[in-house]
C-alpha cells in the first residue's frame, strides 16, 4: 500500500483529501505540527507528498527543499497561486506536479496515480528503507537520522541495506562478503571488520550508537 502524507493547514481540505484517496486504498497520513515537517516526512517515510504552498511556519518551497535534501521521492504542490512564477518555481524546488485550487478530487487522484507509476513501476514501491526514524535512501545511499544526514560509502552502504533488510535476524559474515563481491570487489574477512567498523563510526556521528550488534562467531544484526 503506498502512503501519502498531506502537509496542508485547511483542515477541511486535509481531512477531503484524507477520505478521498483512503477510498482508492491509500494510506494517508496529515501534517499537523507545520514547525516540524521534516521530522514527520523521515518518520513516516511516505511514498509521495502532497504540498500546499502558503504554511504556517515556513512555507511549502521550503519543506520541498527540505525533503529533497533526505529523498527523491515524488512532490505534488497543491496551491490557489496559480500564475506562472509559483508554478514554475514549484518546478525549480523539485515539485513533480502542480494542482491548482480550487481542485476536483478526481483529478487528484488520477495525478497521484500517474506521478506513483512513474516513479515506482520499476522497482520496490518504497525507495527508502525507515528504522526507528532513521532514513535510508536507496537511491544516493544517504542516511539521515534526526535531520542529520551522511553519505556511505559502498561498502557501508551494503552492510547496513543488508542488516535493514533482516532486522531481528543475524546476517552471517559470509552473506555480507558474497552481498559485497558481487560488485566485482574482493572483500576478505579482516577488510570486511574494517568496514563494519567504519560504518558505525559514521552511524555514531549522527547519533546512532550501537545499533550494529556484534555476534561472535557469526555475524551482525540490528535488533527489532
Amino acid at each position: 500500500m503506498y502512503k501519502i502524507l498531506i502537509v496542508e493547514d485547511d483542515l477541511t481540505i486535509a481531512s477531503t483529501l484524507s477520505s478521498h484517496l483512503q477510498k482508492w486504498n491509500y494510506e494517508t497520513i496529515a501534517a499537523e505540527d507545520f514547525k516540524n515537517i521534516t521530522e514527520l516526512f523521515v518518520k513516516e517515510a511516505p511514498h509521495l507528498v502532497l504540498l500546499d504552498i502558503v504554511l504556517p511556519f515556513f512555507n511549502g518551497f521550503h519543506w520541498c527543499q527540505e525533503i529533497r535534501r533526505l529523498s527523491s521521492v515524488p512532490i505534488i504542490f497543491l496551491s490557489s497561486l496559480d500564475d506562472n512564477m509559483n508554478i514554475v518555481m514549484a518546478m525549480n524546488m523539485g515539485g513533480d506536479e502542480f494542482i491548482t485550487k480550487p481542485f476536483d478530487l478526481n483529478v487528484v487522484t488520477a495525478k497521484v496515480q500517474a506521478v506513483l507509476r512513474r516513479t515506482y513501476s520499476f522497482g520496490n514501491v518504497s525507495n527508502v528503507i525507515e528504522y526507528h526514524g532513521a532514513v535510508l535512501n536507496l537511491n544516493d545511499a544517504s542516511l539521515t537520522f534526526k535531520e542529520k544526514r551522511t553519505e556511505l560509502t559502498k561498502n557501508e552502504f551494503k552492510i547496513f541495506q543488508m542488516l535493514l533488510e533482516h532486522v531481528g535476524k543475524i546476517v552471517s559474515r559470509d552473506e555480507i562478503i558474497e552481498r559485497l563481491w558481487e560488485s566485482d570487489e574482493f572483500i576478505d574477512d579482516n577488510t570486511l571488520t574494517v568496514n563494519v567498523a567504519r560504518l558505525r563510526k559514521r552511524l555514531e556521528e549522527i547519533g546512532m550508537e550501537q545499533i550494529i550488534r556484534t555476534k561472535k562467531g557469526i555475524g551482525y544484526m540490528v535488533e527489532l
